[in-house]
């Protein structure tokens, strides 16, 4: 058995640490010692469906304890699991079915409204519609309306052998994790089983998790960030427990209960915790740090003074890893950290030449050991090339490095939007405006948020003697796509700024930002379900 991949992880765990606890959510809870033959009886559960080593199979549920035995399962039977953000809807949902290829879509009750609209929507048979041969549901008696024969996973049999691992290899894909393009569809991000176990070393390394830590995140399993931290646990012995979701009023009551000593956030989560009036809770916890990257410095001393939790910048992305960070002592305010000792990082300009430090340029990065990055985007060969050449990862991220070896996060080169700790693609946004037929030409793009990470903005261009309310144009974009990508912010414009060569100058409309003839959403009381 091949050392980075995750069944040997399970076996040498799982020998080493037997009945301690590895990982709760909802619904369970998983020993060390039981993860191996947990991963064996749903890889068992995926063969009798007929899944094989390389086939792709969907998850679209919330944080549950079956989420990640679907995972383990698929790392054992050396199948792919594709985790679908579970506010995917419309275009974005079908494209990632079709270009991933799932054979087999796990999902809970909540998901089952997105894949039934996703169904009625297209002229073919349903189960042509989702592309797959079957879907299982994990929740009984739910309405599945539209689904090619809907059932449940096969319960277990008591007495039948549980398979072996199949020969994984480090390099073998273990997930695709599917991230908003920037001008184009999403990109399905090919991560192998040596990327998840340098996640899990690494950020263990610069979060000081020992076996003795209880690690605790409400972040959503389907995303990188909590994935990797049942990673980070799995390689140091840790416990991890795994909220539902995100509650900001609830928030230090589960560090309490949980008996937390680490933590995750998100930019957007600092300033929403600080916004609650102070309270015993926040400091009853025994939590010494959080993961919290993106959170503007002037968020830091604050959060700690009042929380006794400290925060600890850092670097990385779906496609790299934790590529850019250190310790709390080694963390210096304002900027993201050092490049790590499994990388390489180079500030380039547009030729790919490295620029002098102190200058601004793109952020570069590439890794020492083998396989502990994504191998490319899945049936995207040309994005695959375009992002990994020369042999570097771009990663249209703009920064600075200082003399000392310390990186700083300036902007985005790429145009892409980033509010609540979600990545959203303008591109896909503009392409479910421009199905309205009353919309011309719209144009979609990134402004400030008091919450220090971004908020979606529209300008919008009706077709000659066509037009909308606001609302009912924000009515046509709720089912059509995640609420977090729906906007907030409307300007009605007679036409959008061009270029000589008549592409829109978004940057114009970013400079112009939030205007005096603005439509904000929130200010207005419109609501977006979730």
């Amino acid at each position: 058995m091949h050392a980075l991949t995750l069944p040997s992880l399970l076996v040498e765990q799982g020998a080493r640490l037997g009945d301690r606890l590895w990982v709760q959510a909802p619904g369970g809870a998983l020993r060390f010692g039981d993860a191996s033959a947990q991963a064996a009886s749903w890889a068992a559960r995926l063969a009798s469906a007929g899944v094989r080593r390389g086939d792709r199979v969907g998850l679209m549920a919330g944080n549950r304890h079956e989420f990640l035995s679907v995972v383990l399962g698929c790392g054992w039977l050396g199948a792919v699991v594709v985790p679908i953000n579970t506010a995917s809807r419309g275009m974005q949902l079908r494209h990632i079915l079709a270009n991933s290829g799932c054979v087999l879509l796990v999902a809970d009750a909540a998901s089952c409204p997105a894949l039934s609209a996703l169904a009625a929507l297209s002229a073919t048979e349903p189960a042509d519609a989702l592309g797959l041969r079957a879907i299982w549901l994990l929740d009984e008696a739910v309405s599945a309306e539209g689904l090619p024969a809907p059932a449940g996973p096969p319960p277990p049999q008591p007495d039948a052998p549980l398979p072996p691992a199949a020969d994984i290899r480090p390099g073998d894909m273990l997930a695709i994790l599917y991230t908003s393009g920037t001008s184009g569809l999403s990109k399905g991000v090919c991560c192998p089983h040596a990327q998840f176990y340098w996640w899990g070393k690494i950020a263990a390394r610069n979060l000081e998790i020992s076996d003795a830590d209880v690690l605790y995140t409400s972040l959503p399993l389907f995303h990188t960030n909590a994935l990797n931290a049942c990673f980070q646990a799995l390689v140091t012995g840790a416990s991890i427990i795994c909220d539902e979701r995100f509650s900001a009023s609830r928030y230090f009551d589960r560090l309490e209960a949980t008996g937390a000593t680490v933590t995750y956030l998100l930019g957007a989560m600092v300033p929403m915790l600080l916004a609650h009036e102070p309270a015993p809770a926040e400091r009853r916890h025994r939590t010494r740090i959080a993961l919290a990257p993106g959170v503007p410095e002037r968020f830091h001393g604050a959060f700690t003074e009042r929380t006794g939790i400290a925060l600890l910048e850092g670097y990385g992305s779906t496609e790299t890893n934790f590529a850019l960070g250190g310790t709390l002592a080694e963390q210096r305010a304002g900027t993201m950290g050092r490049v790590a000792p499994e990388f390489d990082a180079m500030v380039a300009d547009e030729h790919d030449a490295p620029v002098p430090d102190g200058e601004p340029g793109e952020l570069l990065l590439r890794a020492t050991p083998p396989f502990a990055v994504a191998t490319g985007y899945f049936g995207m060969d040309d994005r695959t090339v375009e992002a990994w050449r020369n042999l570097w990862f771009h990663t249209g991220d703009r920064v600075v490095r200082d003399a000392d070896g310390y990186f700083r996060f300036l902007d985005r080169m790429k145009d892409a939007i980033r509010r609540r700790g979600e990545n959203i693609s303008s591109y896909e946004v503009e392409q479910v405006l421009l199905a309205h037929p009353a919309v011309a030409v719209v144009a979609v793009y990134a402004v400030r948020s008091e919450l220090a990470e971004d908020d979606v903005m529209a300008a919008v261009v009706y077709k000659p003697g066509q037009s909308l309310t606001h609302t009912d144009l924000l009515d046509f974009c709720q089912p059509r796509m995640p609420y977090f990508a729906v906007p907030r912010y409307l300007r009605v414009l007679d036409e959008l700024p061009r270029t000589e060569n008549g592409k829109v100058r978004k940057f114009r409309l970013r400079e112009e930002g939030i205007t005096g003839d603005t439509w904000d959403r929130d200010a207005a009381g419109y609501r977006v379900a979730r």
